[in-house]
């Protein structure tokens, strides 16, 4: 069981890693960072736009690490804030539209890259057996919360 712990863990930190320096990588042309990747890219899938706290948890960045990413954005023109309730809409402009677009063909050779020889019922699954694995450890997770601190 621990040779799967050590492979399952190691392998997830890798392949985190590495999408992290494939953003990097990406945005590091455009004087823009890995956080800008999923907030445009989540932008352009949803039009109507997020407030920051609905992309902080969608993305699953800290509050501070987004309004600096958001801002960042603005300034460039990529996204436009607008007040809603007790918070702010963020949408993408023409101009963000534009390079989300970009964003996503750049996600898409990526993803492509990644599973360059899968077929398409392989990297479905998968896609549900890792969405599986996570529900399953955010339930054990939970549940580690409810017993509480364990003594020896």
């Amino acid at each position: 069981m621990q040779d799967t712990f050590a492979q399952f863990t190691l392998v997830i930190l890798k392949m985190s890693k590495l999408v992290q320096k494939i953003k990097a990588q990406e945005m590091n042309k455009f004087d823009l960072k890995a956080v800008h990747v999923m907030c445009l890219y989540l932008l352009r899938v949803h039009p109507e736009g997020f407030s920051i706290s609905e992309l902080c948890r969608q993305t699953l960045d800290d509050k501070a690490a987004m309004s600096r990413a958001v801002a960042q954005l603005r300034e460039r023109g990529f996204v436009t804030s607008k007040p809603s309730g007790h918070s702010f809409t963020v949408r993408l402009t023409e101009e963000g539209e534009r390079f989300a677009d970009y964003i996503a063909s750049r996600v898409g050779c990526a993803v492509a890259a990644g599973s360059v020889e899968m077929a398409d019922e392989e990297r479905s699954r998968f896609f549900s057996v890792l969405e599986e694995i996570c529900s399953k450890l955010e339930q054990y997770y939970e549940q580690l919360l409810l017993e509480g601190d364990v003594e020896l």
